[in-house]
C-alpha cells in the first residue's frame, strides 16, 4: 500500500487549481486509473475529482445529478452511543446548512463539494476495485448497521415537519466510482444496483432490522453518491444486472459492504454463527431464556445455564437448525407456507436436536412440544431444556 501511495500522490490532474487540503494533515488512501484520489482527513473521507466528471448524490449538499462537483466526501457526525439529535442542533442550524460547515471546514469550496454523513469511523472505510478490460470500478464503503438497521417498509422513527428530522447514528454509505461514460439515466440505474447489492450483504450476513422482527436491507439514513468519467471512451448506459457494469458494481459493493460492517460493528459471518444472535430479532435474549427454563425440571443454577446456554448456542449444527426453524417462521409470516404446516415442519426439525448437539441427556421431546403455542415459544423450551439438563458441555 505505501509502495501504491507514492507513487498515486506524484500523479497530478490537468488542471490550475490547487488541492485545498492541507496537504500534511491527509492520508493517501487509494487513486483510481482515471485518477480520483481517495484521502482520509480527520474524521472525513474525501475523494478529489478530476474535471469532466458527472455526480448523483442523494446529499443535502448540492445532491442530485451535478457536473460541477469536485470533491465528494464522507463525514462522521456522531459516535454511534450518542442519542438521536435533531437537525436543528447542528452547526447551521439543518443538515443542508450542516453539510455545508463541513466542507468549509475541509478547506473545500461549498459550491463545487457534495458529502454524505455518517455515524461510522473514517478509520474502518472498505476501497473495493474490479476491473473487466477498459472498465475499472470502485466502491468506497462505510457501515454500520447495529443501532439503527432496518427493513424497508419498518414503522418510520418521526414524521419530518417544517424541514426538521432526527439524525440516528448508523449509516452504510456507499461511494461508487465508475471508470466509464455514463449518462444520467444509468447513473440512477447504478444506485439501484449499488442499493440492491449492499441489502444482498446484508441479508447474507442475516443482520437484524431494529425496529421489526425481519431482516435488515439497509440503515434508515444511508447515502450513496455514483460518480462517472464524462471524459472517457468507454461509453456504456447500462448498469442494470445482467451487464458486466451492473455484475462488477454489485461485487464491488457486496465485499466492500461486507468489510466495512466487520471493521465497524464486527459483523461477520463468525459472530453470526450463534443461536442467540439469530433470535435476537425476536425479542428472544438469555433473560427470556432463564424465565422458561427456571420453571423446567433440574437445578435452578442460573449462572451455570447462562455458560451451558452460551457454549451450545455457538454450536454449527445447532444454529443450523435454528436458521431453518427460523426461516420457517419467516415464510409462515410472509403468507408463503400455511402456519399449521410450518409448524408440523418446525417441529420435525426440533426433535432432530439431542441427535446434533453433545448432550449427555436427551428430553421428552412429546412433553416438550405443544401444539397450541408457538413455534419460538417450543424452540425456547426445548433448547432451554437442553442446556439446563443436557450436559452440553460448558464448565461447572
Amino acid at each position: 500500500m505505501s509502495e501504491k501511495a507514492d507513487i498515486n500522490t506524484s500523479l497530478q490532474y490537468d488542471t490550475n487549481e490547487p488541492d485545498l487540503l492541507d496537504e500534511t494533515e491527509k492520508l493517501f488512501l487509494w487513486q483510481t486509473s482515471g485518477g480520483e484520489r481517495v484521502f482520509r482527513y480527520d474524521s472525513s473521507i474525501v475523494v478529489e475529482l478530476p474535471p469532466g466528471r458527472s455526480t448523483l448524490t442523494t446529499s443535502w449538499l448540492n445532491g442530485g445529478y451535478r457536473e460541477d462537483i469536485r470533491y465528494v466526501y464522507n463525514h462522521q457526525v456522531l459516535h454511534a452511543a450518542d442519542d438521536c439529535h435533531e437537525a436543528s442542533d447542528l452547526e447551521g442550524g439543518s443538515i443542508s446548512a450542516f453539510a455545508a460547515v463541513i466542507a468549509e471546514k475541509l478547506g473545500l469550496d461549498p459550491l463545487s463539494a457534495t458529502g454524505l454523513l455518517t455515524a461510522a469511523n473514517m478509520e474502518n472505510v472498505a476501497i473495493v476495485t474490479r476491473s473487466f478490460r477498459d472498465m475499472e470500478i470502485t466502491a468506497v464503503i462505510t457501515g454500520g448497521i447495529e443501532v439503527n438497521g432496518g427493513r424497508a417498509g419498518d414503522p418510520a422513527s418521526y414524521y419530518q415537519d417544517k424541514g426538521q428530522c432526527k439524525m440516528i447514528p448508523g449509516t452504510i454509505n456507499t461511494i461508487l466510482l465508475i471508470g466509464a461514460n455514463v449518462p444520467h439515466y444509468a447513473m440512477m440505474n447504478a444506485a439501484v444496483t449499488a442499493t440492491e447489492a449492499k441489502t444482498v450483504a446484508i441479508q447474507q450476513l442475516m443482520a437484524p432490522s431494529q425496529y421489526s422482527e425481519g431482516i435488515a436491507t439497509g440503515s434508515g439514513t444511508d447515502m450513496i453518491a455514483v460518480i462517472a468519467d464524462n471524459t472517457s471512451p468507454l461509453h456504456l448506459d447500462d448498469a442494470g444486472k445482467h451487464s458486466k457494469l451492473g455484475e462488477l458494481i454489485g461485487q464491488c459493493v457486496i465485499e466492500a459492504t461486507q468489510k466495512a460492517l466487520a471493521q465497524q460493528s464486527e459483523l461477520t459471518p463468525y459472530s453470526q454463527c450463534n443461536m442467540l444472535v439469530r433470535l435476537e430479532r425476536f425479542g428472544i435474549d438469555e433473560n427470556k431464556y432463564w424465565k422458561v427454563a427456571s420453571a423446567l425440571e433440574g437445578e435452578n443454577r442460573k449462572a451455570h445455564f447462562i455458560r451451558e446456554l452460551r457454549d451450545m448456542s455457538k454450536n454449527p449444527a445447532l444454529v443450523g437448525i435454528s436458521a431453518s426453524v427460523l426461516h420457517i417462521v419467516d415464510e409462515i409470516s410472509w403468507g408463503l407456507i400455511p402456519e399449521i404446516a410450518g409448524k408440523k415442519a418446525a417441529f420435525s426439525a426440533m426433535k432432530g436436536i439431542p441427535e446434533v448437539l453433545p448432550a449427555g441427556k436427551h428430553p421428552q421431546l412429546n412433553r416438550l412440544l405443544n401444539e397450541n403455542d408457538s413455534i419460538l415459544d417450543n424452540w425456547i423450551r426445548v433448547t432451554a431444556w437442553m442446556a439446563k439438563n443436557g450436559m452440553c458441555g460448558a464448565s461447572e
